[in-house]
C-alpha cells in the first residue's frame, strides 16, 4: 500500500452565531497512482475537506500527513511553498485572473517558484497546446468559453508537476459536452507519483474514479474502491 496522505481524526469545526461542525473524525487514506471522487449533498463536508487537504485551512483537531510527514500549521512559509510546488489546485470558477491572457495565468504559476520568465511561458505553451488550447493562449479569460477556462486553469494547476491534483466541482459550471472534455483531460493527468481527487455531484464522472468516497453531515458515509 502507498498511502501518499493520511488523515486521522480530522475534525473541523466552525464558530459562526452557532458552532457549526463541518467535519467529524475523518479517517482516510490516499494512494499514489489513484482517482478518487467525494460525493455528497452540499453541506456534507467535500469543500471543507478539500481546504484542508490544500492546506488552505487548518483542521480543528486530528492530523494530516502527506509523503510522511505531519502538517505543522504553525509554519506558514513552508506550508505555501509545498502548496505551490507539490499541490495543483482546480476551482470551479476558474480563478483565472482576467487583466492577463491564458499564457500568462499558466506561466505566473510556475514563475512564483523561480524567477525564468522565458521557461514559464514555454512551459505553460507546451501545457496549453497539449489541452487543445495553442489557438487560445494569447485570449484573455473574458474571451474563451467556460469549458476552455477550465482546461487553463487545468494546465495552470499542473504546470509545476504536482503530486496531488485536487479538484472542486470542476465541472459546475458547464454544460455536459465541455464537462466530458474536463473530466477527460483530468483523467489524462493520472500518473503512478500522482494523487488526484475531485469533489463533484456527478455520480457518472464518480463512477470513473477507482475510489468514490461518499460523505453526510460532515461524515464518511462509504468507501467504494
Amino acid at each position: 500500500m502507498n498511502n501518499f496522505i493520511n488523515l486521522k481524526n480530522v475534525s473541523k469545526i466552525y464558530f459562526k452565531k452557532n458552532k457549526i461542525k463541518a467535519l467529524n473524525k475523518i479517517n482516510l487514506n490516499f494512494e499514489l497512482g489513484k482517482t478518487y471522487s467525494i460525493i455528497g449533498p452540499s453541506g456534507s463536508g467535500k469543500s471543507t475537506l478539500l481546504n484542508l487537504l490544500s492546506l488552505i485551512d487548518e483542521p480543528s483537531s486530528g492530523t494530516i500527513t502527506i509523503n510522511k510527514k505531519i502538517i505543522n500549521y504553525n509554519n506558514q512559509d513552508y506550508n505555501d511553498k509545498f502548496r505551490a510546488s507539490t499541490i495543483g489546485l482546480i476551482y470551479q470558477n476558474y480563478n483565472l485572473l482576467n487583466d492577463f491572457t491564458a499564457l500568462e495565468n499558466v506561466s505566473l504559476a510556475e514563475l512564483a517558484l523561480n524567477d525564468n520568465l522565458r521557461s514559464s511561458k514555454l512551459n505553460a505553451k507546451k501545457i496549453l497546446t497539449s489541452l487543445g488550447l495553442l489557438k487560445r493562449i494569447n485570449h484573455y479569460p473574458t474571451e474563451l468559453s467556460g469549458g476552455e477556462n477550465q482546461r487553463v486553469a487545468i494546465a495552470r494547476a499542473i504546470i509545476n508537476k504536482p503530486r496531488i491534483i485536487l479538484a472542486d466541482e470542476p465541472t459546475g459550471n458547464l454544460d455536459v459536452n465541455n464537462s466530458k472534455k474536463v473530466f477527460k483531460s483530468l483523467f489524462d493527468l493520472k500518473k503512478s507519483n500522482r494523487v488526484i481527487i475531485f469533489a463533484t455531484h456527478n455520480r457518472l464522472f464518480a463512477d470513473m474514479s477507482d475510489c468514490k468516497i461518499e460523505m453526510i453531515d460532515g461524515n464518511i458515509k462509504s468507501v467504494n474502491g
